[in-house]
């Protein structure tokens, strides 16, 4: 069957410099094989399925799977669904609500960062959902952390879980420069790694994120909900204020660049959006 499909390109500071996303719309019909088939195909790091919504607050339902699971809720993916689901016909206002397996996630259009020059490019942002685990991380899982990152347990400053659905642990390590040294070995949990800028810098922090695959770690290069659930830390921690721009994907020749902003308590994750494939599937 014939399905519409859009990749896009997410978070990049410019074109196909982001975290892409496979978006397939109107997706009713289809089985739990076959959505995990697909996304096993595109061997991207998520495939989305585009519904009806169940709810009558949402305006779409997504399912977001990786090549191997499915997710409750990813940010990147839920910034280049909103993008394709838009383009494809999609209506609302200036805030969309997604529907997801982690519940609903709000987002809103973020015109200062579209480039109407460019057919194709929008910028958007998410409410940062709320995280499922929280707090320091306990001796034992610090230990864990250490050996992933191959460095010694001194070099963490803290270490915090930020799990927001994916499973986020998270070490604060103490400059950019060693975060982006970093080689990490073996590993069988998602793990991310951050760093602070000095004051006065463009770009707050660095950030890494890397997920489990075969037993080693394949790294992401750029986590929408790593930066969502890291922002909740940071801020709360008081380590940092809004709003901040965040670096990732330096590491492997990417340029992400999240845009953090807080609202009345709210924070959200934004980002430039870009349709590069766009057509149709038989699936």
């Amino acid at each position: 069957m014939s399905r519409r499909f859009a990749q896009v390109d997410v978070f990049g500071g410019r074109p196909c410099s982001g975290n892409p996303v496979a978006v397939v719309l109107g997706a009713e019909g289809m089985t739990d094989e076959e959505m995990q088939r697909f996304a096993r195909w595109t061997n991207l790091a998520e495939t989305t399925f585009v519904l009806p919504p169940r709810r009558p607050e949402a305006a779409y339902r997504v399912r977001i799977f990786t090549p191997v699971l499915e997710l409750p809720f990813a940010g990147h993916p839920t910034l280049g669904t909103c993008h394709a689901w838009l383009e494809a016909g999609g209506e609302a206002g200036e805030e969309i609500v997604q529907e997801c397996d982690a519940g609903l996630v709000r987002i809103r259009r973020e015109a200062e960062r579209t480039s109407p020059r460019i057919p194709g490019t929008s910028a958007f942002a998410f409410a940062a959902p709320t995280m499922v685990r929280s707090g320091p991380a306990s001796d034992e899982d610090r230990a864990k952390v250490a050996e992933a990152l191959q460095v010694e347990l001194g070099e963490l400053l803290a270490v915090e879980w930020v799990d927001n659905g994916p499973g986020w642990i998270t070490a604060l390590l103490e400059s950019p420069n060693r975060l982006l040294e970093l080689r990490p070995g073996p590993l069988d949990f998602d793990l991310g790694a951050v760093a602070l800028y000095p004051s006065g810098s463009e770009p707050a922090i660095e950030l890494r994120a890397w997920a489990p695959v075969n037993g080693m770690a394949a790294e992401d290069p750029v986590t929408g909900s790593l930066n969502a659930s890291v922002a909740q830390w940071l801020l709360a921690d008081g380590r940092l204020t809004a709003p901040y721009l965040a670096h990732q994907g330096t590491a492997i020749d990417r340029e992400g660049r999240i845009h953090v902003s807080e609202d009345d308590g709210e924070i959200w994750i934004g980002g430039r959006t870009e349709t590069v494939v766009a057509g149709e599937v038989w699936i």
